[in-house]
């Protein structure tokens, strides 16, 4: 059965080539050229691709809608917009968020990326530098050595965090909030120790990671 992407974009040359792109990739494609009637294509939707201006409803308000309808659907968001509060108020609702222009090639990985992480197709690892990470398993192997990497509940919590926000930019507050469940304190150093932790784990220079990147002043990404 072929994967179902709702593609909603009022640009005709990009949504043309979106849809036709999509579709030569395998994927079932339905566009549309305004948010007036997305909410009765979900539930046949395996994904949202979803552009931020759009006429009447913007695509914040579309897609809050849409993902407080379906959570389980992923929504990947595009726009010209570069500022970083238009990819925070964004990533509030978005799974991931790619700026124009774009070349499909990214796209297209960013939508296998979702896809697997949302485990509508299934994959049986993730492969990161010298890791080999079996998500479902909890489970990790250093191909270097060819042995097992034991993390404990926090980091593990913390890397699997990073690991379904693939090449997303997560401030200090998310990541502590969606692991710790409280507020963050600014100047709580604990969530710094516990990535510090995880860095000598995994990476192969922890004084100069190649993996968990930090992002000067926000907080940390993972590269997929």
């Amino acid at each position: 059965m072929k994967i179902k992407i709702l593609c909603i974009e009022d640009d005709q040359e990009i949504g043309t080539w979106l849809h036709e792109d999509l579709t030569e990739r395998g994927y079932k494609v339905t566009w549309l050229t305004s948010g007036e009637g997305a909410i009765k294509q979900m539930e046949d939707s395996d994904l949202v691709i979803l552009d931020i201006m759009l006429p009447g409803l913007d695509g914040f308000s579309v897609g809050q809608r849409l993902k407080k309808e379906y959570p389980g659907t992923p929504i990947l968001l595009l726009s010209a917009r570069t500022a970083i509060d238009d990819k925070l108020q964004g990533l509030h609702f978005a799974d991931d968020y790619v700026t124009k222009p774009f070349h499909p090639e990214e796209l297209a990985a960013r939508v296998e990326v979702l896809l697997r992480r949302f485990e509508k197709i299934s994959a049986p690892y993730i492969q990161l530098s010298h890791l080999r990470i079996y998500s479902r398993e909890n489970r990790m192997i250093d191909l270097r050595t060819n042995s097992e990497i034991t993390l404990t509940a926090k980091q593990l919590q913390i890397f699997n965090y990073l690991l379904r926000h693939p090449n997303q930019i997560l401030t200090k507050e998310q990541l502590y909030e969606a692991i710790w469940g409280s507020p963050y304190l600014e100047g709580d150093k604990t969530l710094m120790v516990h990535i510090r932790h995880l860095r000598e784990k995994i990476e192969q220079d922890p004084s100069n990671p190649q993996i968990i990147e930090t992002i000067r002043g926000i907080g940390y990404r993972v590269r997929q």
